[in-house]
């Protein structure tokens, strides 16, 4: 292993799914399970930064006893330099991934992807340049919307919609094209500009929203109505 290597931590509360996901990840010459918990209660104390783990990734799990992934990932991410949490889940599991996108996670990845999937959600969520798995992140977002309650007439603007509102014409037509899980490079083609100019644009929008990454970015279109389903 290198310095350069990504670092993982595994929190499941199976041992057997933790297993074939180290066994998959250890596989890999710039990948390294450093942490593994069967519960959110475990991992938050081992991922507390004075317990000496250095961690890039976190694969968490939702359902687990004593403390479960919700929870667990809200107390990791608000702690300063956090690792970015994917979310491992079903589709059965709409609402609750839905918080812990709120609560601070990077991303899904379903449990039954393909190890190459994992891998590649690894990667791309420790660059923070991509949405994980654009066509399964599309899907589940689109599930997800279903669930959110309908606004009440006449309610206030709420800060999410009054962030969409500073954006720029372009930023908008950014963000549309990160929920339909184009990546910086595809977003440039389609735009016919550098991708360069893309970054920029994606740096601008993240901070208008306030969102920690790009698939925050995408929670808050849909929840603003900005992106509909099957749009």
């Amino acid at each position: 292993m290198t310095d350069r290597s990504i670092r993982v931590a595994l929190v499941d509360d199976q041992q057997l799914v933790r297993a074939g996901f180290r066994m998959v990840i250890d596989s890999q010459p710039d990948l390294e399970v450093v942490l593994e918990a069967g519960d959110g209660a475990q991992a938050v104390r081992a991922l507390d930064p004075g317990a000496g783990h250095r961690v890039d990734v976190v694969l968490m799990d939702v359902r687990m006893p004593a403390m479960d992934g919700l929870e667990a990932t809200a107390l990791v991410t608000a702690r300063p330099d956090a690792p970015r949490v994917v979310v491992l889940t079903t589709f059965d599991l709409d609402e609750y991934v839905l918080a812990a996108i709120r609560a601070g996670a990077s991303g899904f990845l379903l449990k039954d992807a393909e190890p190459e999937d994992m891998l590649a959600a690894i990667r791309t969520v420790h660059r923070g340049d991509a949405v994980i798995a654009p066509s399964s992140t599309r899907r589940l977002l689109e599930h997800l919307v279903q669930v959110l309650p309908p606004d009440e007439p006449g309610a206030p603007t709420d800060p999410a919609r009054a962030a969409v509102a500073e954006l720029t014409d372009r930023e908008r037509e950014v963000l549309v094209l990160m929920a339909r899980g184009r990546s910086n490079t595809e977003i440039g083609q389609d735009l016919f500009v550098a991708e360069a100019t893309v970054k920029t644009h994606v740096g601008r929008i993240l901070a208008k929203l306030g969102a920690r990454d790009r698939v925050q970015a995408v929670v808050v279109a849909y929840e603003t109505g900005l992106v509909r389903p099957g749009a």
